[in-house]
């Protein structure tokens, strides 16, 4: 397979006049006990469209996290906005799932009872058949059929990771969280679990931003790669567009030359924002 590349542009051209989820000048301070306000995130401003996959990258302290929560309502902003199709985000809501990389599952319950519970508590609309088929369908989804009376602990890090997937997916959210899924699990597992993720993605699109410290899962997942500064007071660096066709072939195009380019843009990127106190 053969790809074609557009020629890159920075974030300031890339970024669509109108967005799904619309984040404007948005300020994450902290106080602190003798020096004042501490400026986590200043002045971030981005536009995501409703089935875009975003990575966003940075240097530990870069408010990767932070960003992502509160996004997801868990943190509030000191000033800005965040606002999702339309609606400023306050807390969390059913309309955003977050992933964690600590898989998060509640051990006393199976695999099949951890993805039910959360499709009881949000589709409650939902008849007893439905729901039952909601959870099998997502079962399905990420192949865990076979284990679906296991308990976490008789299941692998990666089994467990898909659950935690299965989980945010089954309540059909209009926005997929990601904090680092897959750094955790073996490089092996990874590159697998990446896959399955992006079939999933590529059937049921949704609007996903994944926070990543790793360069290649990002170009191979992403449609844009954002770039974080230092901290404090980080703010978006770059924003580069990935520009190979999907469903993408790894090999194929990690041989071309744009894969090369883009990742060199990346690291460059990393490497003149990288500090020893890190």
């Amino acid at each position: 397979m053969k790809y074609t590349v557009s020629p890159y542009r920075n974030y300031t051209e890339t970024m669509p006049r109108h967005g799904f989820l619309e984040i404007e000048n948005l300020v994450k301070s902290y106080p602190t006990p003798d020096k004042g306000e501490y400026v986590a995130l200043d002045g971030v401003n981005l536009t995501i469209g409703e089935d875009e996959y975003i990575s966003v990258i940075g240097h530990s302290g870069c408010g990767k996290s932070t960003l992502l929560k509160i996004i997801g309502g868990f943190q509030t902003a000191t000033s800005g906005s965040v606002r999702l199709d339309g609606i400023e985000i306050r807390k969390p809501g059913a309309d955003r799932m977050m992933v964690f990389q600590n898989y998060s599952l509640l051990p006393w319950l199976t695999v099949r009872e951890n993805i039910r519970l959360a499709v009881d508590e949000v589709l409650k609309k939902a008849n007893r058949a439905e729901r039952i088929s909601i959870v099998n369908e997502h079962l399905a989804m990420v192949n865990l059929i076979a284990a679906a009376d296991k308990y976490p602990d008789e299941i692998s890090g990666g089994m467990k990771q898909r659950v935690g997937i299965a989980r945010a997916l089954a309540i059909r959210p209009k926005m997929l969280l990601m904090d680092e899924p897959f750094g955790a699990l073996d490089a092996l597992t990874r590159g697998k679990l990446q896959r399955q993720v992006l079939d999933i993605w590529e059937n049921h699109r949704q609007a996903v931003m994944m926070i990543t410290h790793d360069v290649d899962e990002a170009i191979y997942m992403s449609d844009r790669i954002v770039l974080m500064t230092n901290g404090p007071s980080a703010k978006i660096g770059k924003i580069l567009k990935v520009p190979f066709q999907r469903p993408r072939d790894r090999i194929a195009m990690r041989n071309s030359k744009e894969y090369f380019e883009l990742r060199n843009q990346a690291l460059n990127f990393l490497d003149e924002n990288f500090t020893v106190d890190e």
